[in-house]
């Protein structure tokens, strides 16, 4: 068979694994030929691709990025997009393209499956957003970024005696968030999925430090929301995709705490840091896997399904089933980290 892949959307550590996977098994045991579309859905727009092997592959399993280029950019957003589309597959003889992607990414493959293309997808993201599957590829590694800083912010903060305040990914979910103040034993966590009120923030750390303890450490998700009426925010801003500019927010409650309290507050955005550099061991298990299970949905022509995890192990869903919500954090672990919050 012919095969396409492309990743799209954000960048995210194992991308690159997935790549290889997919090459690997698709050339030497199906015979495959593989052609990684270049930047996303824009090399399949605009017939841009480089042709894949064994050995191009060499040493991208730890590499972070991808080697063939994202973009945000799909076939809905350019005129006659999904016809240049149609155009690239026949004229590359396409049997299949395996989109790697995120609720946006897969959400568009959906859509040309509706329109009888053969597509099937692999969830990528580091939010750890998309349904049916337990995890992602890229959020072990965007967890463990964060929470390293977190354990460096401790150090500094006890010998300040201030209070950090760190802003993690997460537009629409707080699961970087939940899981790195778990692990890096935050004071508070704020999260998209529960609004909060800075009144009990700013309450709950001067109790603390009334208390004896002279250090704090509360991590924001980016895409963290007061609740409505308690502190005024600034309008929302859009880019160029639709999408809420995010970032800042950390600002915003480091300035509340250090005026109601009177307390030392600094800020650490992590930012892109989180999606950079080599992916973690789990990770790129989990995207060798995702990889294989890719091919072999190919070659069992399960046009319009995606790979997921479940119970540990590797299982097909339907694309629509899996980008119809979000996936927010469960009541149970975020009951887990309040326990410990201040």
């Amino acid at each position: 068979m012919r095969i396409g892949i492309l990743t799209a959307g954000g960048d995210c550590p194992g991308l690159n694994a997935v790549i290889r996977a997919v090459v690997r098994k698709g050339v030497r045991f199906y015979g495959d030929e593989v052609l990684g579309f270049v930047d996303g859905y824009r090399g399949l727009i605009d017939n841009e691709f480089m042709d894949l092997d064994v050995e191009k592959l060499r040493g991208t399993l730890p590499r972070g990025g991808t080697i063939i280029g994202t973009s945000r950019i799909n076939p809905f957003m350019v005129d006659d997009g999904v016809d240049k589309v149609r155009e690239t597959l026949a004229k590359n003889q396409l049997d299949a393209v395996i989109t790697v992607g995120g609720e946006g990414s897969l959400s568009c493959a959906n859509e040309l499956v509706g329109l009888g293309m053969p597509f099937v997808g692999v969830p990528k993201t580091i939010d750890n957003d998309i349904s049916l599957t337990e995890t992602t590829f890229g959020f072990d590694t965007a967890v463990t970024i964060a929470t390293e800083a977190i354990d460096r912010l401790h150090t500094t903060a006890e010998s300040h005696d201030r209070v950090m305040v760190v802003e993690v990914m997460g537009r629409h979910v707080g699961h970087i968030a939940t899981w790195a103040g778990i692990a890096g034993g935050a004071t508070i966590t704020l999260v998209p999925e529960h609004p909060f009120d800075i009144d009990e923030v700013c309450a709950a750390l001067t109790q603390r430090h009334s208390s004896g303890r002279y250090a704090s450490i509360v991590v924001v998700a980016e895409g963290a929301k007061p609740r409505p009426g308690t502190l005024p925010t600034a309008p929302d801003e859009y880019d160029e995709y639709g999408h809420i500019r995010l970032g800042g927010i950390a600002n915003v409650v480091a300035g509340e705490i250090e005026k109601r309290t009177g307390y030392d507050t600094r800020v650490t955005i992590l930012g892109h840091v989180q999606r950079g550099g080599t992916p973690t061991a789990f990770d790129r298990v989990l995207s060798t896997r995702f990889g294989v299970a890719a091919i072999d949905a190919v070659h069992d022509q399960a046009w319009g399904h995606m790979v997921a995890l479940q119970s540990n192990h590797i299982v097909l869903v339907p694309l629509a089933d899996a980008i119809a919500k979000l996936k927010p954090i469960s009541a149970e672990l975020w009951d887990t980290a309040r326990h410990f919050f201040a």
